[in-house]
This record gives C-alpha cells, structure tokens and sequence, in this order.
C-alpha cells in the first residue's frame, strides 16, 4: 500500500508562487508514474501535470504550461509542482496521484492511489 501526504498549499495572491510537495511512502515509488490534479467546486477533477516514472516524460494542461513545472525525486520518495504566476482561476483543492506503472496516465481512473488533497487558493 502507498500513502501520499500533499503540502505546501496556502493564500497566495494574484501572480505569486507556491510549491507542493507530495511525500511517498513504499519501496515502489520510483516505479510509479505521478501526476498532480485539481478539483475547483462545482467541477471536475482534472489533471494539470504529470511525470513518469524515469522523469523523461511531462505532461502539462494547457491552462498551466509554461507556469507550472513538475518534478521527483525518487530518492526522496517525493514529487513536487512548482507553480509561478499563479492566477485566481488555479484556485483548487490540488490532489496528488500515482499509478502502478511507469508511463503517463491522463485521466484520475488511471491512477491507484490519492493523497488527501492541498488547498491553494489565489487572490485577485
């Protein structure tokens, strides 16, 4: 079993930078794919990046490619979401995500297991 425990979100304002950290525990967790996603209300769960397993591969959603960057670090069991210039419509409850295999998955069915979800609000 893995557990993913998120942090690092919080009140920035308009144009501001936050990063998130998801902490894994398991053995496994270099083999897995990872991805972050993010659940405004009233909306779906979508994602908005995600990293294989060897980092070679990203993944970014158009509304936050070239602001957003996604990263691991299989040695610290972690993945972490840089995100710059950050707009009133990023704000969501950010969920971090893993899946059994290495490759990408793009859509939440593809993925095992959850963490409990961060909140990041920004301020116009």
């Amino acid at each position: 079993q893995v557990q993913l425990v998120e942090s690092g979100g919080g009140l920035v304002q308009n144009g501001g930078s936050l990063r998130l950290s998801c902490a894994a525990s398991g053995r496994t967790f270099s083999s897995y794919a990872m991805g972050w996603f993010r659940q405004a209300p009233g909306k779906e769960r979508d994602l908005v990046a995600a990293i294989s397993w060897s980092e070679t591969t990203t993944y970014y959603g158009d509304s936050v490619k070239g602001r957003f960057t996604i990263s691991r670090d299989n040695a610290k069991n972690t993945v972490y979401l840089q995100m710059n210039s950050l707009k009133p419509e990023d704000t969501a409850v950010y969920y971090c995500a893993g899946r059994h295999v290495g490759g990408l998955g793009f859509s939440s069915n593809e993925y095992n297991y959850w963490g409990q979800g961060t909140q990041v609000t920004v301020s116009s």
